[in-house]
């Protein structure tokens, strides 16, 4: 089956014009995106507007240097600063205090919402019809072969919904860096012609993995490379996957609510050590991960 080739085996140069070509928007994409999250906001935030413009306008006139602490948010409860530097330190600091990045309100801001969505591996769920179609080994799944390809399709129109993306350009360079750096991980999903289908991306700090973004262009393609990621993550001793917010679909796989203060807890105790170093590589085929029984555990502390 034909896959991408490996960046890694890419030259520096033809990673850098990979890039260019893939990490940029016209202006008329970049105005409707903007004009659509702000509407976004207005629709689904009018309450919270207010607040945050004055956050906001107070940053303005006195920026605040260094991260803000993630359990003292502002506006909604889960706002906790605006983002000025999106470099690798910055954003690996972040990461560790339990912080991440979001523009609900139309700006780039620090996230640390008072529940967190996360997966401790022994509750990880694949329903029927994911283990049927991975047992039909009709897709391959890699890890960090394209990971440009994958957060730009991440960044893609979705069907039925606004194009209100916080992947932007700037985003994809940040990530970029944090990916030459082995920080960040993807994974992808090839149909039986070669074509990436499907997708998904995030950060790996000590035994914590934070998933960022995935996508699918046929159904189910992203369970299916999520299903094989978790099982790795699981195998190489990783603690939990953070999938941030609540979704159905991550609900309907495993992930439970957390409060913050014990997310934050895990965190300091696992984000500093351990994990696997270096670009990943797959392991099993899908028809061994749709085989997979994980054991339940306890999602909170009592």
């Amino acid at each position: 089956m034909p896959i991408e080739p490996d960046l890694m085996l890419l030259a520096a140069e033809e990673i850098a014009a990979l890039r260019s070509g893939l990490f940029r928007e016209s202006m008329l994409e970049a105005i409707e995106r903007n004009v659509l999250r702000w509407v976004w906001a207005i629709k689904h935030y009018n309450v919270a507007l207010l607040p945050f413009a004055v956050m906001w306008l107070q940053d303005r006139v006195a920026a605040r240097t260094g991260l803000p602490d993630p359990s003292q948010t502002h506006v909604d409860g889960e706002c906790a600063g605006i983002v000025h530097d999106l470099s690798p330190q910055t954003l690996v600091s972040a990461y560790q205090r339990g912080l991440y990045t979001s523009d609900h309100y139309g700006a780039l801001t620090w996230t640390s919402p008072p529940e967190r969505c996360v997966l401790f591996f022994g509750n990880y769920r694949m329903n029927k019809n994911v283990r049927r179609l991975m047992r039909q080994k009709r897709y391959t799944v890699t890890f960090d072969t394209a990971f440009e390809r994958v957060i730009k399709a991440c960044s893609g129109r979705r069907a039925g919904k606004w194009h209100t993306t916080w992947i932007t350009p700037r985003i994809m360079r940040a990530y970029a860096a944090l990916y030459d750096m082995g920080l960040v991980h993807s994974f992808e999903v090839w149909n039986a012609d070669g074509a990436l289908v499907g997708g998904g991306y995030g950060v790996a700090l000590g035994r914590v993995f934070f998933t960022e973004s995935q996508f699918s262009h046929e159904s189910n393609t992203s369970k299916v490379g999520f299903s094989v990621l978790n099982r790795h993550l699981a195998e190489w001793g990783y603690v939990l996957n953070d999938g941030k917010k609540n979704t159905p679909t991550l609900e309907e796989q495993g992930f439970g609510m957390i409060p913050r203060a014990e997310f934050l807890q895990t965190l300091s105790e696992n984000v500093y050590a351990g994990g696997k170093p270096g670009r990943w590589r797959v392991a099993y085929d899908t028809a061994q991960i749709a085989d997979w029984q994980p054991k339940p555990q306890a999602v909170a502390a009592e």
